[in-house]
This record gives structure tokens, C-alpha cells and sequence, in this order.
């Protein structure tokens, strides 16, 4: 049976990840949203978009034109979103360090998602470092979802041990 953790009370410029939709809603921001990897700028945009879904932190998706794509060997690994669709997968490799499956993106995704078009987001956890207007971005317990855990939001956050009911 489904029992709701009891969601923390945001202050003073927080959001709750259980005030978010379900399903996801796509929102777009201008904050300064950097990936890093083996020593390199990977991506780096104002022109990002987060996908917010009830109990997850935030996915943070970035324009193509904003990553450096000529790091990336697209991979065999497909997943499928009950939401956005069909997801698609790449190592991200730069010297002779590679990230397996480090990225992924939406090539056609389905009805309302078609913003995330042309978008990709990374997992945080599979890079050096991720970084929303300067802040460095915490990866949530259990590689789920690639979600990005800033202080500005709070949970408890789906992905942790004992959330998987949620």
C-alpha cells in the first residue's frame, strides 16, 4: 500500500518536489546550468528546461546547441518514459576517460513533451560535476532518474531507500 512521506516545508526561495504535477510538467529556466567531465566544459546553457514530476528533484534537459556534442558515442541502451516517450543513450567520453551512458534524450517525444525535443539531460552522478548557477548539484540516493538536487528544493526525494512504493 501507497503511504506518503510526509513532504519538508519549503522556505524562503524552496520548492517542494511534492508540489510538482504528475504527470511531469516541462518548465524552462534561465539559470546557468554547467556539465563538467575529465576536465572539460561538456555543457553549459541559460536556456534549460527542467522536468518537474511529484517526488522527484528535478531533471535538468539542455539545448544540443549547448552541449559539446563531439563527446558523445550514442550507445545500444534504450529506455522507455510512460510519459515522454522512447529515450535514447550516450557514453560521454573526453581523453581517455569515458562516462557509460552519462546522457540520454527524447528523440520524438510524445504528445505535450515535444519541448524536450533537441534537448539532453545528464546524470549527475556520472560526471564530475553539475552546476546550477554556481551551485553544485547533488545527485538523489540511487541513481534514480538522474534527478538534480539543489538547495532550492526539498523533499524527501523519491529514489532513496524505501521510496520505491511511492
Amino acid at each position: 500500500m501507497f503511504t506518503r512521506p510526509k513532504p519538508e516545508v519549503p522556505g524562503p526561495g524552496q520548492e517542494s518536489v511534492w508540489d510538482y504535477p504528475r504527470p511531469p510538467a516541462v518548465d524552462a529556466t534561465d539559470e546557468l546550468v554547467v556539465v563538467e567531465f575529465a576536465g572539460e566544459t561538456v555543457a553549459e546553457s541559460r536556456r534549460a528546461m527542467r522536468v518537474l514530476e511529484t517526488s522527484h528533484p528535478p531533471v535538468y534537459y539542455l539545448p544540443f546547441a549547448d552541449v559539446r556534442t563531439d563527446l558523445l558515442q550514442a550507445t545500444a541502451r534504450r529506455t522507455f518514459c510512460e510519459f515522454k516517450g522512447a529515450a535514447t543513450y550516450a557514453d560521454l567520453v573526453v581523453g581517455g576517460q569515458r562516462s557509460r551512458d552519462a546522457c540520454w534524450w527524447y528523440a520524438a517525444p510524445t504528445r505535450g513533451y515535444e519541448g524536450l525535443t533537441g534537448a539532453i539531460a545528464f546524470y549527475p552522478e556520472r560526471v564530475d560535476r553539475c552546476l546550477v548557477d554556481g551551485e553544485v548539484v547533488r545527485p538523489v540516493e540511487g541513481d534514480f532518474y538522474g534527478s538534480w538536487v539543489t538547495s532550492r528544493v526539498v523533499g524527501p526525494f523519491k529514489g532513496g531507500p524505501g521510496s520505491l512504493g511511492w
